[in-house]
């Protein structure tokens, strides 16, 4: 009898412990949801950082493994870009890209992160006709791409109304000023933005535009960095400096240029970087970025 309850009790105690090793780990699989639920990153924690003076970090990814790279180095925001139309399908400019592309990447990256914000880029041609189809768009990138949140490009007034519809919809809206690339036609090509008075004026305007129609952030790509700070300085949302110097309240790196996975990428080695960042208040961000 004592033999028979000691090899039971054995037993039990076996499957308790195979119980507790999820299959997910067996096969490398996705990861139970409830891993990081208790410190998922929202809009809310962004808001703290950003009241605290904190850097907040956002990485742009495209696939399921470099989304698992972006979230257990702890970064704040994965970003889904439109400029997986040039990085990695090829293509000159974002513009080809099609809602329905973006949301296959918008997919595979929700099941690898998580735990950042997931913030989706709306690709041209889906939200510039009306407030109600911008709407529709970014419906449809949170409910079918799993994103928390989308961003849309520009500050012209249509723009503006846009996201300001969006916002009302109830889905947090980034914005997105300076260099635009999905305008590059108006712009005349991929050029920096704000190097004359009049320039610098309108990115300010066009920030604090974004900023009253309900944007949670503002990206500021291609601005001096003199700009960058004006604007950081006039908003009280966050903004995202991508080339706009040192003075903005967070920074943002394309995947496969910091892994050095592009012929045109920096080639830096920030494997480990990417894992302390969490850890040092992100300072080594801005040094790479800036």
């Amino acid at each position: 009898m004592r033999r028979s309850l000691s090899l039971l009790a054995r037993q039990v105690a076996l499957r308790r412990l195979l119980s507790n090793v999820p299959e997910s780990t067996v096969y490398g699989g996705p990861r139970p949801q409830e891993f990081s639920a208790a410190r998922r990153v929202t809009v809310t924690t962004l808001r703290g950082k950003h009241r605290r003076g904190e850097p907040i970090t956002v990485v742009t990814a495209y696939d399921y493994p470099s989304a698992v790279h972006v979230d257990s180095a702890g970064i704040d925001v994965c970003l889904v870009g439109d400029s997986a139309a040039m990085v990695v399908h090829g293509h000159d400019t974002t513009l080809p890209i099609t809602l329905e592309l973006m949301l296959e990447h918008c997919r595979a990256v929700a099941r690898g992160a998580p735990r950042p914000l997931l913030v989706g880029d709306l690709p041209f041609g889906c939200y510039e006709s009306s407030a109600t189809q911008a709407v529709d768009s970014a419906v449809r990138v949170l409910k079918e791409g799993g994103m928390d949140a989308i961003k849309l490009e520009g500050g012209a007034p249509s723009r503006i109304a846009a996201a300001k519809a969006i916002v009302e919809a109830g889905i947090a809206v980034m914005g997105h000023v300076g260099l635009t690339p999905q305008a590059i036609s108006v712009l005349g090509g991929f050029r920096p933005q704000g190097k004359t008075v009049d320039s610098a004026v309108k990115v300010v305007e066009t920030a604090l535009a974004l900023q009253e129609a309900g944007c949670f952030s503002v990206v500021l790509e291609c601005v001096p960095a003199p700009v960058a700070a004006a604007v950081t300085s006039a908003l009280k949302i966050p903004t995202i400096g991508i080339g706009a110097g040192p003075f903005c309240s967070g920074q943002v790196q394309n995947f496969l240029h910091a892994y050095g996975l592009l012929l045109e990428s920096f080639g830096l080695e920030v494997i480990e970087m990417l894992q302390q960042l969490h850890q040092q208040g992100s300072k080594s961000w801005y040094t790479m970025t800036c």
